[in-house]
């Protein structure tokens, strides 16, 4: 099988192959901290705008650009590899529930820009700092029906989840991101669409950015949202050829464990990438979640000794004194051996 040849983060394969990369963690966490108010979200923009805007976090991108760029800051000074731009609900599917859905592309591109700018101000020729484009999974599925009474029912189909995604990552392209993130997954079909809105933007440009995918196994099932296993998942993805599969949210790195080691054996040709929340919810905690960062650094360790990770990072609740903990604590540890693809072609012929 031919080697991708990437035209943006070429470097990063070399990166996972070497050691554990880090990515940074959550960022509703951190404006949480903020405190923010409806004006804050509205800027002098949206003043007159008539729905609330207040919760609307990638919106902060236009209007309190400040906060983001402090928060990629923090993370970065907290030893990040990686920072995801705020573009988690970023489509116009997601931003019509707002209003705002005809400044998607706008907001993209400043949200890859506010990235870029705070990578470049911390990377150094030792160690350069990437921009993961993030593509959130839209509140509407191709897979699951809102209606329980009519389950053919759908509120968004595929060409529609395509033409969003297709939108969302030409801004992110356009405001200098190096990979794209494809994360949160609760239904494979919706990342079939971002993933054929990537590989059709690549092809039309011409460049070719490394792609991570990243599922979220919601329950003890083992299973996420839209019924498939951790194994499944990865065979429905795969052809993708990404250069990382993982997964994150939902659950904290204690019960996500089997998961992720699952996935470890089954993705063998490619890097596995995990962040996980800061264990379970807990509205009395700082973070509103009860694990401290030397127990979720601790955890994530004992995930790299036992050789499942090549990417590791936060989701929900995750600071970044908890990424600076993941950090220090898998440094010990050397990152997980990605097989040949063609070996692990010819194997499942």
């Amino acid at each position: 099988m031919k080697a991708l040849v990437y035209t943006r983060g070429a470097n990063l394969p070399a990166l996972l192959a070497s050691r554990i990369a880090i990515i940074d963690g959550a960022m509703g966490t951190m404006i949480q901290r903020h405190k923010l108010v409806e004006a804050d979200f509205r800027g002098t923009r949206w003043t007159e705008h008539g729905k609330d805007l207040k919760g609307n976090n990638d919106l902060l991108v236009l209007t309190r650009p400040d906060v983001i760029q402090g928060i990629h800051a923090a993370y970065l000074e907290a030893g990040a590899d990686i920072i995801e731009t705020n573009t988690f609900g970023a489509t116009s599917i997601a931003q019509e529930d707002y209003g705002l859905g005809h400044i998607a592309r706008e907001m993209n591109v400043a949200a890859a820009q506010l990235a870029r700018a705070a990578c470049d101000a911390a990377s150094t020729p030792g160690h350069p700092r990437y921009v993961a484009g993030a593509l959130g999974p839209t509140p509407r599925t191709a897979s699951i029906s809102p209606d329980v009474n009519d389950p053919g029912a759908r509120n968004v189909s595929f060409d529609e989840l395509k033409a969003a995604y297709r939108e969302q990552a030409e801004g992110l392209l356009a405001g200098g991101c190096d990979l794209f993130l494809v994360e949160t997954i609760f239904d494979t079909l919706n990342a079939k669409a971002a993933i054929f809105a990537l590989d059709e933007l690549m092809e039309d440009t011409g460049e070719r950015l490394p792609v991570i995918i990243s599922g979220t196994v919601t329950d003890a099932s083992g299973r996420i949202l839209s019924g498939q296993t951790v194994a499944a998942f990865w065979h429905s993805v795969r052809h993708a050829r990404p250069l990382a599969v993982g997964l994150n949210c939902a659950l904290g790195a204690a019960l996500m464990r089997p998961y992720i080691e699952e996935l470890s054996k089954v993705a063998a040709d490619t890097y596995i990438s995990c962040y996980p929340n800061a264990g379970l919810p807990n509205p009395m905690s700082e973070t509103g979640f009860d694990e401290t960062p030397p127990v979720t650094g601790g955890l994530m360790a004992e995930f790299a000794k036992s050789g499942f990770l090549n990417i590791a990072g936060g989701c929900c609740g995750t600071t970044p004194e908890h990424i600076a903990a993941i950090r220090q604590q898998v440094s010990a540890y050397r990152p997980r051996t990605r097989q040949d693809p063609l070996f692990c072609g010819l194997m499942a012929a």
